[in-house]
């Protein structure tokens, strides 16, 4: 189907996809690994610069939080809250840094990552039961922030869990309601991601890649258009919606990823086509924050 399609045209849908999966709580990896049996090719720094484009256009949604960071960053309630998103980001970067020093390699596999889709999705879906009829708080603790940096590693370990499914996961066990927790998870997840894909970048641009820079620039501007739009939808949704119909999607995606292995058994043997972005980035510490 790839050479069916101009060029153009795939990386218009790779960067929908980017822009739809990069924040819901559904696993970016899971679909690109889809998207890739279909679509043309793309290099590693490609599929960097338009999850970076994802994450960039997502600020102007928070409008509110963005003041305070400027004009009221004296305020202890704003330091405070700054605080808490470096915690959760060194967190990261420091667990980061040492799977990398011990050698860690992410699987490059179709059953990994259908095995996490699956597992997020039951307990999405097992933690939203449980939730129903309690009341959640509005405030992050520090174990709360705990939990986020560790829920970034471990989504980063096992590609398919979402780092936005995991991190939303973590804060909801511990009591914070459904809005804090996406825009605390949103606001810590957009430092770590920029400054995977800006290291990345570097260090493309550094050996002299060999890239179609407009195509790059497609995919850029498509992601962060589609992004800016589904992440705004998210933010109201969560205001009076639950997380349970991300857990049974993320189940219908495992099953569909497990249809595709069984009717192609070689292809969980052989390295993907494309690379996932969350395959190819790695965090200040080393680790690639997956998806």
């Amino acid at each position: 189907m790839a050479q069916m399609l101009p060029l153009w045209l795939s990386v218009v849908l790779l960067g929908i996809i980017e822009g739809i999966t990069e924040f819901l709580p559904i696993s970016s990896t899971g679909h690109m690994i889809i998207a890739e049996r279909w679509l043309h090719a793309q290099s590693d720094l490609f599929l960097v610069v338009i999850q970076c484009g994802a994450v960039l256009a997502v600020l102007p949604l928070f409008p509110d939080r963005l003041r305070q960071f400027v004009f009221k960053w004296r305020e202890p309630a704003t330091r405070d809250y700054l605080s808490k998103i470096f915690v959760a980001f060194a967190i990261t970067g420091a667990g980061g840094l040492i799977l990398e020093k011990k050698g860690f390699k992410l699987p490059e596999k179709f059953l990994p990552v259908a095995v996490a889709l699956f597992v997020g999705g039951v307990l999405f879906v097992l933690v939203e039961t449980w939730l129903k009829g309690r009341t959640l708080k509005n405030e992050v603790t520090w174990s709360i922030v705990i939990a986020v940096g560790l829920g970034q590693l471990v989504a980063a370990v096992f590609p398919g869990t979402s780092r936005s499914g995991m991190t939303i996961l973590m804060a909801l066990i511990l009591g914070l309601n459904r809005v804090a927790a996406t825009e605390f998870t949103f606001l810590v997840g957009i430092p770590t991601m920029l400054a995977a894909g800006c290291l990345k970048i570097f260090q493309a641009l550094h050996r002299g890649a060999d890239e179609n820079w407009a195509m790059v620039f497609l995919g850029f501007i498509v992601a962060a258009v589609v992004s800016f739009f589904v992440v705004k939808w998210l933010l109201r949704y969560v205001q009076t919606h639950t997380f349970i119909v991300f857990g049974w999607y993320r189940i219908a995606l495992a099953v569909f990823l497990v249809a595709l292995l069984l009717t192609n058994p070689d292809q969980d043997q052989k390295r993907m086509k494309v690379t996932s972005p969350n395959k190819v980035l790695t965090t200040p510490g080393g680790l690639p924050p997956a998806n």
